[in-house]
């Protein structure tokens, strides 16, 4: 076998080891094995939002271990096929082994940082909301390229995107938006770019070409599932009725059909506008009011887990996490985890994963 394949290998087996190893192999397996008897009892489903639980528990239980077994059994063929060919001089057969290694071993590592997301609610469906800084139609254009890439990012990766609220910009761009991104781990791995993010470029606004700074905010927040219990009092929110703009339709435009939600204790504010109903509208902002709230308490008790580590978290609604320069040079660079990328218009377009894996892998490692 030739030297880089060994070497691709080796790290293969060194990945399957670490996924082993935070996986807990022996109790993971005793784990689901308990799994098994319990979802073939008869009675399971007598009680269904446990009998829903324990088959999502299972379903994601198995679906790791059966990725780290995939994993080291392709390991084993691909390295016989190459030991073979290598032992008959067969180089076509060795430049399509090594082929398949080098797939297999971008597996392994993503593989690696999938086993990362295990926060209490990294699984979950999230909401991003993109708001511009200062500055007018720059930012408010800046806003609207931001939310371009996180929908592309959400459809190569084959997740579901709705667009709950979008409020147009008056010349270009958008004043806000918030989307709602569906998807298994959505939210662990967008939960990274919460922040704020700025753009350096030549404006197209500006008629003498002069460059600009911009900055839009960026949060990110998982959708509350049933499993989780937040206690909002109504009496401490003002729910206010506006009638929507923007795309939509003749009705959308001539009814008060969007909903605003402050909840005064905390001076959070959501919006929806994206139905028709201002029912669905109102329940839609309900929602999204948990999610916020839970969204602050995963934070607070993050925030806390950091300072007793004497350190505090690099994710905050004022912190800048990312640069995007198109002029003089072209450069992204994230300035947590110092992940330079040389092709803005490729991040713009939603090529996002190396940003979010080394975010995700610097986060992980802080907590630990």
């Amino acid at each position: 076998m030739r030297a880089e394949m060994q070497t691709l290998a080796d790290e293969i087996k060194q990945s399957v080891e670490l996924l082993r190893r935070r996986l807990d192999w022996d109790k993971s397996k005793k784990e689901l094995d308990e799994l098994n008897a319990k979802a073939e009892d008869p009675n399971l489903w007598d009680n269904p939002e446990e009998a829903q639980s324990l088959m999502q528990k299972r379903t994601a239980l198995e679906t790791q271990m059966n990725a780290v077994g995939e994993i080291q059994s392709e390991l084993d063929d691909l390295t016989e096929l190459a030991e073979l060919a290598a032992d008959e001089g067969d180089d076509a057969s060795l430049d399509e082994s090594q082929e398949l290694m080098a797939a297999l071993h971008k597996r392994a590592a993503q593989a690696e940082i999938e086993a990362l997301l295990s926060g209490e609610a990294d699984a979950n469906d999230c909401f991003v909301e993109i708001h511009p800084g200062a500055g007018g139609t720059e930012s408010n254009d800046w806003a609207a390229m931001l939310l371009r890439m996180y929908v592309r990012w959400a459809k190569t990766r084959g997740f579901k995107v709705n667009v709950i609220e979008e409020q147009p910009g008056e010349e270009a761009g958008i004043k806000s938006a918030t989307i709602e991104v569906k998807g298994h781990n959505a939210y662990g791995w967008l939960k990274t770019e919460s922040g704020v993010h700025r753009l350096v470029r030549i404006s197209p606004f500006d008629s003498n070409a002069r460059r600009h700074t911009s900055f839009a905010s960026v949060w990110v927040y998982p959708v509350v599932d049933d499993n989780i219990n937040i206690e909002i009092n109504e009496s401490e929110c003002r729910v206010d009725t506006f009638r929507a703009s923007g795309a939509g339709g003749q009705h959308v435009n001539t009814t008060d059909s969007a909903v605003r939600i402050t909840h005064e204790p905390t001076g959070i504010v959501v919006q929806c506008q994206n139905e028709r109903s201002q029912h669905k509208n109102r329940a839609t902002c309900w929602n999204m009011l948990k999610a916020r709230l839970y969204e602050m308490e995963l934070q607070k008790r993050e925030e806390a887990a950091q300072a007793q580590a004497e350190s505090k978290t690099d994710i905050g609604w004022g912190h800048q996490i990312r640069s995007y320069v198109l002029q003089p040079y072209q450069m992204v660079k994230d300035l947590r985890t110092q992940v330079e990328k040389p092709d803005p218009d490729a991040v713009l377009g939603g090529a996002l994963d190396d940003f979010m894996n080394a975010a995700l892998a610097q986060r992980v490692g802080g907590d630990g």
